[in-house]
């Protein structure tokens, strides 16, 4: 089935061209590099893996139940829009709510993917090329995966939210080598790996907990890896390119911020135009997607101000945002637990793949043994 098949608005056949702009650049210094880097990309070539075979595809999603979590997590839950409607109708309310969120996911994938590419491309530096180059590979997983998911599990899709396209837009038609790192490794990576996070310590299904956990592994690599090259190359910047740059997180945040009002599903599930503006006014009240939304900076500020956008304009800008708080947090501890939860994961899932072996063993003596003719006394 094609994926135009899936979207529930029809989105162009043609594809999207992004007019870029930069210079390829070459570099014949093979030897040096640093050593943060060039062991990020050793763990890069490490952790490489197959979403065919890690991923456990047999376990069943139920379409209109994808996350397994509590109806208050929707925005127009306890509302009158929400008792008026029947049990079809918050059915498709929560099918469609998962759909467009990992459509998100999965066009954020393939926008990283072409981010990572440009990087290679673009970036002066042999080793920070070398780590780019595994990224570009993960993403191109992440969104196998998050296709893979949509089509097989879900049945339903949404084209490019239009807050997010409008960033990946600026990002890859901007000439700076260090802008599709700052747009997609600071801003939508940051943005998406604390998504992911929150979707992954709620749901209760187990597909969606591991794509989502093995998603992240690579992930809080990909934040890293940006850190590490903006950090050096910024502390060499001009007061007037700093501001320039400050100015594209700001607009970037602002950005990823209204993203997450999805205003497209509720247009799109058969609401009259009062009910569609009931919802939103719902979503612009919900206290849990406030919460939500909160959470989601998690990564992005601490990560901005390590790498030495922290003037007080940008101080502001987050606390109107009310995320000011978040510059707080340990992007290495939380990379941290990122890892380990991925590899909790895989230890329990080839522990009971290794118990159900030793059954089947167990099994087919037991049945040998029962089969063989007894021996006269």
């Amino acid at each position: 089935m094609s994926t135009h098949d899936l979207y529930t608005i029809p989105a162009e056949l043609s594809t999207w061209n992004v007019e870029m702009a930069g210079s390829s650049r070459f570099t014949w210094e093979y030897d040096d590099g640093r050593d943060r880097m060039l062991a990020l990309y050793q763990k890069g070539k490490d952790k490489q893996w197959d979403s065919a075979k890690r991923i456990d595809w047999d376990l069943e999603v139920d379409p209109y139940d994808v996350l397994g979590i509590p109806d208050q997590t929707i925005a127009i839950h306890g509302t009158p829009l929400w008792e008026r409607m029947d049990d079809r109708q918050r059915r498709e309310v929560r099918r469609h709510g998962a759909a467009w969120q990992f459509s998100q996911f999965l066009h954020g994938e393939q926008g990283a993917m072409i981010c990572s590419a440009k990087i290679v491309e673009t970036v002066p530096d042999l080793d920070s090329k070398f780590y780019a180059a595994t990224q570009t590979m993960d993403e191109a997983r992440h969104a196998e995966t998050y296709a893979r998911f949509l089509q097989e599990k879900v049945g339903l899709a949404y084209p490019i939210n239009q807050h997010l396209k409008a960033l990946l837009e600026s990002t890859l038609s901007d000439s700076r080598w260090d802008m599709p790192y700052l747009g997609m490794q600071v801003l939508i990576e940051g943005l998406a790996l604390a998504a992911f996070g929150v979707m992954r310590d709620i749901t209760t299904k187990p597909l969606p907990k591991q794509i989502l956990a093995y998603v992240m592994q690579d992930e809080a690599r990909h934040v890293a890896f940006g850190r590490m090259a903006l950090r050096d190359h910024y502390r060499d910047l001009s007061e007037a390119e700093r501001r320039e740059r400050e100015d594209f997180v700001i607009e970037g945040c602002y950005l990823m911020r209204d993203r997450l009002r999805g205003r497209e599903t509720w247009e799109n599930m058969g609401l009259s135009k009062a009910e569609t503006h009931e919802a939103m006014e719902a979503t612009e009240h919900s206290e849990y997607l406030r919460l939500f939304r909160s959470l989601l900076f998690s990564r992005i500020v601490p990560c901005v101000k390590d790498i030495g956008l922290w003037s007080p304009r940008l101080q502001q800008a987050y606390a109107d945002m009310g995320v000011l708080d978040m510059a707080g947090q340990s992007l290495e501890a939380l990379m941290r637990q990122d890892e380990e939860i991925a590899e909790k994961l895989d230890a329990a899932r080839f522990a009971e793949e290794e118990a159900e072996r030793h059954a089947e063993v167990a099994e087919t003596i037991a049945l040998g043994e029962s089969s063989q003719p007894s021996q006269p006394s």
